[in-house]
């Protein structure tokens, strides 16, 4: 009988909409650009090899292993982090002053939740293969946030001097 139900509700007709858009997913598709992973590449090499005191080789390994796990992670965690972002505390600051989805403290809180998604892999990663030592409460960690800020920042930017063309 609960089979039954369960495919009768399946059947029932439901309105699908495919235009729902926040500001995570237009960063998310800049975040992948050429150049905005050119730059983080190279900022958080500079970073790593500064930071750890590492040579170019391992310094290297260590930024591009980091920053391919958070490209293939952050392509669900970061829209995922709007979506928790909208529907809270996005829906209470959207509500409290009358606004849509694109406001500006949302677009900070896409801003910041990038970074800090980024953050949290790469820095995941270096510490469970290169440098077990890393600590999440650590200046380190604030420069490697730092570092992220700079490649997701030249992906923000790059949606107002070039806006998605839809």
């Amino acid at each position: 009988m609960r089979k039954l139900l369960i495919f009768l509700f399946c059947l029932l007709p439901t309105a699908a909409y495919a235009n729902v858009v926040w500001p995570a997913l237009y960063l998310e598709t800049r975040l992948f650009s050429w150049w905005a992973i050119s730059i983080g590449l190279l900022v958080e090499f500079l970073f790593v090899k500064w930071i750890f005191t590492l040579p170019i080789k391992k310094a290297s390994i260590a930024t591009i292993s980091a920053n391919a796990v958070s490209a293939i992670a952050g392509i669900i965690l970061i829209p995922l982090a709007g979506i928790a972002w909208e529907l809270f505390p996005g829906s209470l600051i959207n509500k409290a002053f009358s606004w849509g989805t694109f406001n500006p403290i949302t677009w900070g809180a896409t801003f910041f939740l990038g970074c800090l998604v980024n953050g949290l892999l790469e820095g995941a990663v270096y510490r469970k293969w290169f440098f077990p030592d890393f600590r999440f409460k650590s200046k380190a960690f604030l420069w490697l946030l730092a570092a992220n800020s700079l490649s997701v920042g030249a992906a923000f930017i790059s949606l107002w001097l070039k806006p998605v063309q839809l």
